[in-house]
């Protein structure tokens, strides 16, 4: 199923969301977003045979979970693009760098949100992402439980389901909405800063996992802060909001690289991004 939004009505709808290479975005071409949208299509059926029975979990030294629904679909998606891509870097949650200085790297987060999957919480899903020179140029949000996927590619229109989206402008942080993973999540150093720009907004919502970010792209939040991640867990959102008319950055305003760290801001407003940056400077 695919619940409504307020920002459906004025998508336009497009017949081909894949798109094809252009002067200003080298790095990708038409075949690579068509080979995530096949990795994605991969992980999806992977995990939906996998639903209804309760996964095998197992604590990992950060003591986060994975599961073996986890490993199989990154299994599965290191296979194919070792496959038609045997010159390409992975990055994967799962097992690990591998040709990470390449051209061209996939990143995988085969269930982003697993503790909401092993509670059975339908916000998870799984992020699939290519970079080029160290900076994201393909990416996809594959939310299987609403039947939902965001492909963004540097330079050209966000797609939500075939349907072109827009992030929303928002006049005063004020009256913004702010989604964040995990208040948990932030150290006591980080603390501070998250509840700054908390104090400043009209309304926070917590534990959407991926599909916030996919949210924030379609103009239904306005701002999204996190803390605690790795590249895997948001390569992706970098072409997607950006497609959007959106941002996003590290705590220090800098763009999302191969190298950035545990800590991204993102918002569908730039000026709104650049007074949250503001507040949450050190």
């Amino acid at each position: 199923m695919n619940p409504p939004s307020a920002s459906q009505a004025s998508e336009t709808i497009v017949t081909d969301p894949i798109p094809s290479q252009s002067a200003a975005d080298p790095g990708y071409g038409a075949e690579h977003v068509a080979f995530a949208i096949e990795l994605a299509d991969r992980a999806r059926a992977v995990m939906g045979a996998r639903l209804a029975a309760p996964p095998d979990i197992e604590i990992k030294p950060d003591s986060s979970y994975v599961t073996d629904t986890d490993k199989a679909i990154e299994r599965d998606l290191r296979t194919m693009i070792a496959r038609a891509y045997p010159g390409h870097g992975i990055l994967g949650e799962e097992y690990g760098p591998e040709n990470a200085a390449a051209e061209h790297v996939w990143s995988l987060d085969p269930i982003d949100g697993t503790a909401a999957f092993v509670a059975g919480l339908p916000v998870f899903g799984t992020l699939i992402a290519l970079l080029h020179g160290g900076r994201p140029v393909v990416g996809i949000i594959d939310h299987l439980v609403t039947d939902d996927r965001w492909i963004g590619a540097r330079g050209r229109p966000t797609t939500r389901n075939g349907a072109v989206i827009r992030t929303r402008r928002c006049a005063l942080l004020a009256r913004a909405m702010l989604s964040a993973s995990n208040p948990d999540f932030f150290a006591p150093e980080e603390r501070p800063r998250f509840e700054r720009l908390r104090a400043a907004t009209q309304w926070r919502i917590y534990g959407g996992s991926c599909y916030s970010y996919g949210l924030l792209a379609s103009g239904r939040t306005d701002v999204a802060i996190d803390t605690g991640l790795s590249i895997h867990d948001y390569a992706p959102y970098a072409p997607i909001l950006e497609g959007a008319g959106g941002i996003i950055t590290d705590w220090e305003g800098r763009p999302i690289t191969i190298d950035t760290g545990p800590q991204i801001l993102a918002a569908g407003d730039p000026e709104r991004h650049a007074e949250a940056l503001a507040l949450i400077a050190t």
